[in-house]
């Protein structure tokens, strides 16, 4: 036997062996791991050699007879003389042996062929060497650095990040989330570093060979899926937290970053004790381990015991981080804590159901900060985000089912996206909604309790929910969650139900069909929803009442029953459908209700409408205007009202539709109308707010300061009153201090707007000085905000400079962050063009930079298509994609969705271009 070098896979070589033949991208079934023990020894000292090696050993139970032995492994070596396999668990041990090994690198597969068939209901240790350079791709285990300050010199840590399958480029292993096992990790490293893993420490002794190397086991872990497994070596400092459970809690930081740990370490308690009482189960680990890692692309990650964070997502500084920066740490710890129940202690059974681990944690997150923080009142604010993303993503015919097929494994990361988490995160806000508390928690925890330590399928949930659901009443017998939820999970999009009402006979006709932006596609039979219907009228204006109080049904054949609604008021009076945004559909009402309702808006009683339905009405109103279901008369009708408006949410609406029209217009020579109208709208509100002249420091205000910072954007980009001017002057004033890194005089809440305004009205100096303070800077959030803000220079040339230096991989800014840098370049009105023809002219090297993270593509494409509006702009882009297959081949489902949205800009250009012109040019 030789030695088999796995890297060679990429050359397409391999071996002969039986195994050799199988080439499905799952696993094969007859094997199922019981439990890994893995020993890495990991070199951190030699920047010259970063590398690791190791063993692993793994107990596998035989389901079927077979003669190989299939596992993942990618961009490893391994010895194959060193391979050793025996049969365990009788009186003696029994050696077998490994004939011949191969490689399938389509599917990372390592194969391994034996001497001895392997019987079933036997079982046998595998032991398996492996080593590795340590690289800096941020997937896998990797190497990251920062500065240390005061000895002004780079230090180097080793962290994992393995969701969903780059546990393999670590250690040889069965690498999908259905093989769960049991762990006990042993790192090696020099004695200055702290070792982490998912469990606490068993022991720390000396290396037997190697001076100044200590080896550090931890505890068996419970039983978990691969992408769970997290280690790392870092010489960072720790802050303590006290749970009255004795579970430990530590959250770590680089030395220099402690003092930002303070409301993560505050929070976490408090995010497992509100989540103990949610589920009605304990945690089931000794300890937390919360780390903020300085190179880290996926935000965080929820590893069962050893939670790892971007630096921008975990650590907090009252002095440098804004309050929106603080609600996003507690969202996203909340999100992470949330994990260690839904997605660590019951795991779906494969990526199709990823939404089960993505939508619950966003949702639960939601009410867990509501719950903790509830004078920010971030509950509304979240669920009305997360539906105007998917209203917007899920209108395009090229998206995705919640629960999507994954036929191969490189479609896993795709499914990351708005579609698993917001959408996912809205239908469980739905079902809570109409099943209630009760149901809702029961349910929940009998599924959890059900399947603890085990895997688990939507129709397993499902189940459970429905047998809480009739036990309490909250649904009726006849009906079932399988047969509704299903409908929401298993078909693309949404609906828009359609209101006609009869005046006369006081009803309603009610219609559903799915809403598509793309007004070339037919929606004729375009599926069904099971749709809660909730509603209210002017008279009895009873928005919280979110129950339902009819259903939208559907046949067994996917047909929409027909449905009408009895009892509604008179001519006089208005009725509005989904009260307070309780379903993720759109509803348009015909012309006599618009108008009642515009009458309303438009006088001093516009509050008696709930404020999410206010925001409701402007979306819907402007998304019909989009596909020319309403006149765009109509719609500005609605949004007139908001010169009386003071709340955030139909603002937030309001800016996100027209930031879509907004991209188009400012290329065109109407912009100048666009351009008077914003002013007029938004001049009240920036008035009412005080401008920029003075921030709102108190947390009962939340809504507020994002309100203010919002509003300032706008009317910074479109010189409303004495915006531009007071930014300048915020900006000469911080240049003017002694010490600017120390003393900043820019309030925290609108630091962005201030900043990207000095940036595009200043000079070459004004760039200069912002990037010295993003160099100096240590707290990620305040770099975030400076990295974005540089990219709204009007320069040509400093806009090339930024692009060329994002990406060249040895300068200040981290590859972590050279996606939203690409981004904020690209969405300024010189930068488009910049940006474009800089991702066309190195696409090449720009995919070498992110591999094998090639996802990282995608990031790149929607600031481009949200502002292409030709069709010789579109043809050109599809033509470069066309051409760039081998650099976009993992992110089809980008290219097809940024394709559509440049055709629905053109759709948009052609048939509203001049009729929007008219419409804004007479109303304002």
């Amino acid at each position: 036997m030789k030695c088999v070098f796995l890297i060679l896979a990429a050359l397409g070589l391999s071996f002969a062996g039986e195994g050799s033949t199988y080439d499905h991208f799952r696993l094969p079934t007859a094997l199922r791991p019981q439990s890994y023990d893995v020993r890495i020894l990991t070199q951190l000292e030699n920047p010259d050699d970063f590398h690791f090696n190791g063993t692993v050993k793994i107990q596998i139970e035989v389901l079927q007879n077979t003669h190989n032995i299939t596992l993942h492994s990618k961009d490893l070596t391994i010895d194959d003389t060193e391979i050793t396999l025996s049969q365990i668990g009788g009186e003696e041990t029994t050696e077998n042996c490994i004939t011949s090994t191969a490689v399938n690198p389509t599917h990372d597969f390592y194969i391994l062929n034996t001497c001895k068939e392997l019987l079933a209901g036997q079982f046998y240790e595998l032991s398996l060497p492996f080593s590795a350079k340590l690289q800096d791709q941020l997937a896998g285990y990797y190497r990251s650095s920062y500065v240390n300050t005061v000895a002004n010199e780079t230090r180097w840590i080793s962290v994992t990040q393995f969701e969903p399958a780059a546990a393999r480029l670590a250690f040889p292993c069965f690498d999908e989330p259905g093989y769960k096992a049991s762990f006990a990790i042993t790192l090696g490293y020099h004695k200055k570093y702290t070792g982490l893993s998912n469990m606490p420490v068993n022991e720390t002794r000396p290396h037997e060979s190697i001076p100044d190397y200590v080896w550090t086991s931890f505890e068996e872990s419970l039983p978990m899926s691969t992408y769970l497994v997290a280690y790392s070596l870092n010489d960072f400092s720790h802050k303590p937290s006290t749970l009255p459970n004795g579970t430990l809690f530590r959250t770590w930081a680089r030395p220099n970053a402690i003092d930002q740990c303070d409301y993560a370490a505050e929070l976490g308690p408090k995010v497992l004790k509100y989540y103990e009482e949610l589920f009605g189960i304990k945690f089931p680990l000794p300890k937390v381990d919360q780390i903020a890692v300085p190179d880290f692309s996926a935000g965080a990650m929820e590893n069962w015991g050893l939670v790892t964070f971007a630096e921008s997502t975990l650590l907090y500084s009252p002095e440098y981080s804004s309050q929106e920066a603080k609600q996003e740490t507690a969202n996203i710890v909340a999100h992470e804590l949330a994990h260690q129940w839904f997605g660590n202690l019951v795991t779906m059974k494969w990526w199709t159901d990823l939404w089960l681990n993505e939508g619950f944690a966003t949702y639960v997150a939601s009410l867990c900060v509501e719950d903790i923080h509830p004078q920010w009142r971030t509950l509304q604010l979240e669920s009305m985000s997360n539906l105007l993303t998917i209203f917007r993503k899920d209108s395009l015919e090229s998206s995705h089912p919640i629960s999507r097929p994954i036929e191969m494994t490189s479609q896993i990361s795709e499914s990351f996206d708005e579609i698993s988490y917001q959408k996912g995160s809205s239908v469980i806000r739905m079902m809570h909604l109409f099943l209630g508390e009760e149901a809702f928690r029961t349910g929940l925890k009998s599924y959890l309790e059900k399947y603890t330590y085990k895997n688990a399928e939507q129709d397993n949930l499902w189940e459970s929910l429905t047998q809480a659901a009739h036990k309490t009443g909250s649904l009726p017998k006849d009906y079932n969650i399988k047969t509704i939820m299903d409908s929401w999970t298993l078909q693309t999009g949404y609906p828009v139900i359609n209101v006609t009402r009869d005046y006369t006979s006081r009803t309603a006709k009610l219609s559903q069909e799915r809403y598509l932006l793309n007004t070339d596609v037919s929606r004729a039979h375009k599926g069904c929803w099971w749709v809660p219907l909730s509603y209210t009228n002017q008279e009895e204006k009873d928005f919280n009442n979110t129950a339902p109080k009819e259903w939208m049904e559907c046949t067994e054949t996917g047909e929409s029953v027909p449905k009408t609604i009895h009892d509604l008021p008179g001519p006089d009076q208005w009725v509005i459908f989904n009260n307070q945004l309780s379903a993720p559909y759109k509803v348009n009402y015909d012309a006599q209700n618009w108008k009642l309702l515009i009458e309303t808006l438009n006088s001093e009683d516009y509050h008696s409408i709930h404020v999410v339905n206010r925001a409701q009405l402007i979306d819907d109103v402007l998304y019909f205007a989009w596909t020319g279901e309403q006149d765009y008369e109509i719609a500005l009708q609605v949004i007139s009202y908001l010169e009386r408006e003071r709340e955030l949410l139909p603002w937030k609406s309001a800016f996100d539709n027209l930031q879509f029209v907004s991209g188009i217009l400012r290329q065109t020579p109407n912009f100048r109308f666009f351009k008077n109208f914003t002013r007029r709208l938004i001049t009240p509100i920036y008035e009412h707010l005080n401008g920029i002249n003075d921030t709102v420091a108190s947390e009962e205000q939340q809504d507020k300061t994002i309100l203010k910072a919002i509003v300032a954007d706008w009317a910074c980009s479109f010189e409303v009153s004495d915006c531009v001017t007071q930014a300048l002057s915020f900006y000469r004033s911080w240049r003017s201090e002694a010490n600017p890194d120390e003393v900043n005089p820019v309030p925290l809440g609108i630091r962005g707007v201030v900043y990207c305004t000095a940036i595009k009205h200043g000079c070459d100096e004004d760039w200069d000085f912002l990037w010295t303070r993003y160099q100096k800077a240590n707290v990620a959030t305040e770099k975030q905000i400076i990295l974005d803000s540089l990219g709204c220079s009007q320069e040509v040339w400093v806009l090339q400079r930024y692009l060329e230096r994002n990406f060249d991989g040895m300068g200040d800014i981290r590859k972590q962050d050279s996606t939203s840098v690409f981004q904020a370049i690209a969405d300024s009105e010189v930068g488009f063009l910049l940006a474009k023809k800089y991702l066309m002219d190195n696409v090449d090297s720009i995919s070498k930079f992110y591999h094998p993270q090639s996802e990282s593509m995608s990031e790149l494409l929607p600031p481009l298509s949200e502002q292409i509006f030709t069709q010789r702009d579109y043809d050109e882009f599809m033509n470069f994609m066309a051409s760039s297959k081998d650099q976009l081949k993992d992110i089809e489902q980008t290219i097809s969705q940024s394709l559509e949205t440049m055709l629905i800009n053109v759709q948009w250009k052609e048939r509203n271009y001049e009729r929007f012109t008219r419409a804004i040019s007479k109303h304002f």
